[in-house]
Formats: structure tokens, C-alpha cells, sequence
């Protein structure tokens, strides 16, 4: 039952994600047309790693608060979860976690704390990353936004450890639950935010990729394009009623790109950036999906605490 549980949740996951860009197939197709296969490879590998760094800043909040898993089951955990994000409604990927990582040994409350954690760490890291890089940008193109680097400092207050333990402890009492075992800890919380960093220059590199095809070329553009990605990215999270914020992200970063691009080569960036990330969320899940068939069966996991941090 479980297995045909799962399968039903990959394919409308698949479906909704489909959904979200088969409408503009045809522009997607032309973008892709002015890409050389070179840069559309590098872009894939980039959003492979940038996907990968997400999945390590979880680990990472998830092993602070006291479940360490070792990589292959954890990374089966996140990037099949992570294909939720494409259904309506923002909670999929947390149920489908929490289900997962149960059968991992991990407690429900555990797996939700951390999942909601790994949001406002990279939301947080990415306006500090934007407010950073855009400043490679051409002058006042950034400007449009800067009510949303606003949110940083609120952000760097939010994620003081005492803060969010005390915020968790809020929550859990007002649900009637016990409260977690193990409280974050402020090396916990760094070592998410590298991993997070980390996360949004492997962004960055896959949308230079792209737009080194388009026209402009140059160290600046590597840099600008974090900044450009991270920014529309997080304008993007800030809506939680579109399927892994389909159609706002593209918007703000046709917006972020136009000092540097025409109209239309923005919106091939966009839509083709789009796309190789769905790219890079199947592959990321299947692979995920494949080498934790190789791993030991899940009572092995009581004896992962001494090899995982």
C-alpha cells in the first residue's frame, strides 16, 4: 500500500509539473534553440549541485536537531519529498518528508521543524546573497527591490537559535506536543547557511551558463547572475499558492534581468532556467531514489549517529 501510495504522489507530482510549463513549450523550445549543448550541460550539473546544496542545508538543520541520516537515505528523503513542491498547496513536501523520514526513525515533529527551518535559511541567505552581488549590477536595477532587503536583518534576528527554539517550543505546546528533544544549535544553524551559500553560486553558475549564450559575457555576469537568480527565487517563495512559485519567478526575473538583456532574451533565460531545473529535480530524485535501494536495511539507522554529522 505504501509503494502505491508513493507511486500515485510522483505522478501527479509529475503531472502539476508538467502542467507548469507545457503552456509555453513553444517559447521554451525556441530558448533552447539559441543554447549550445555545452551550456545547457553546465547549466543542468550547476542546478544538480544547487539542488544538492538544498538538500544539505536540511541534512544539516535535521542532524542539529538530532536525527542524522546518512546521505543516501536522507537525499531519498528530500528530493522525492521535494517533487511535492510542484502540487497545489505548500504543504506536500512536508507530509511526504515526515512519512519518509518515519520509516527512517525519524519523529514527525522533528521532520516538520526541520523543513520549515530550511526555508527562512534560504530565503534569508538568498537576500543576503542578492543584496550583495546585485551591486555588480548596473545602477538602480536593483532598486525596484529593495524593500525585500528589508528582510534581512528581520531574517538574521528569526534564525538566532534561541529565538527559533523558543518559536518551535511555542508551536508544539499550542499543538499539544512534546517538545523536541534536542534544541537548535548555533553551529547547527551556520553550518546550514554555508551549505545554503553554497547552494545559490552553483544557482548562479547555471543561470551564466544561460546567459552567456544570450549575449552578455564577462566576470560580472557570473556574479550578477546570483544575485539576479537568488533575488527571483526568493520573490518567488514569498507566494505559496503557485506550484513551486511557477510563473512568479519567471516574472521577477525577467524584471532582475532586463539592465543586462532585451525583453525577449529574458524571457527565454527565465523560461529555459525553468526548465532545467525540473530537469534537475528529476534527476536528483531518481538518482536519489536509486542509490538508497543500495543502502542498508533502516535498522541500520540506529547505529548511523556514530558515523553521520
Amino acid at each position: 500500500m505504501k509503494r502505491l501510495v508513493r507511486i500515485a504522489f510522483l505522478l501527479v507530482a509529475l503531472g502539476f509539473g508538467a502542467w507548469a510549463v507545457a503552456g509555453q513549450w513553444e517559447a521554451v523550445r525556441a530558448g533552447f534553440a539559441r543554447l549550445s549543448w555545452p551550456a545547457l550541460a553546465l547549466s543542468v550539473v550547476a542546478v544538480v549541485a544547487a539542488l544538492g546544496g538544498g538538500m544539505m542545508t536540511w541534512r544539516a538543520l535535521l542532524a542539529d536537531l538530532g536525527s542524522p541520516l546518512p546521505l543516501r537515505p536522507a537525499a531519498k528523503v528530500f528530493f522525492v519529498g521535494q517533487l511535492g513542491k510542484y502540487i497545489p498547496g505548500s504543504l506536500w513536501p512536508v507530509v511526504a518528508q515526515m512519512e519518509m523520514g518515519r520509516e527512517l526513525g525519524v519523529p514527525r515533529p522533528r521532520s516538520a521543524a526541520a523543513f520549515f527551518l530550511t526555508m527562512p535559511v534560504q530565503l534569508g541567505s538568498g537576500l543576503l546573497v542578492s543584496a550583495v552581488t546585485l551591486l555588480a549590477a548596473p545602477p538602480g536595477s536593483a532598486a525596484p527591490y529593495a524593500w525585500a532587503f528589508l528582510l534581512v536583518p528581520v531574517l538574521a534576528v528569526a534564525l538566532e537559535p534561541r529565538v527559533v527554539n523558543a518559536v518551535i517550543g511555542f508551536g508544539l505546546r499550542r499543538l499539544g506536543r512534546e517538545p523536541l528533544e534536542r534544541p537548535l544549535t548555533r553551529r547547527g544553524m551556520l553550518t546550514a547557511l554555508g551549505w545554503a551559500l553554497l547552494g545559490w553560486t552553483a544557482y548562479g553558475l547555471h543561470l551564466a551558463a544561460i546567459l552567456y549564450e544570450l549575449g552578455p559575457s564577462g566576470p560580472s555576469v557570473a556574479v550578477f547572475s546570483v544575485g539576479a537568480f537568488a533575488l527571483s527565487w526568493c520573490l518567488g517563495i514569498m507566494t505559496f499558492v503557485v506550484p513551486a512559485g511557477a510563473g512568479v519567478r519567471e516574472v521577477a526575473m525577467v524584471a532582475v534581468l532586463a539592465p543586462v538583456l532585451d525583453r525577449g532574451s529574458a524571457i527565454t533565460a527565465a523560461l529555459c532556467s525553468r526548465i532545467v531545473i525540473v530537469l534537475g529535480d528529476l534527476v536528483c530524485a531518481g538518482a536519489a531514489g536509486l542509490a538508497a535501494r543500495r543502502t542498508e536495511d533502516p535498522s541500520a539507522l540506529a547505529t548511523s549517529e556514530k558515523t553521520c554529522d
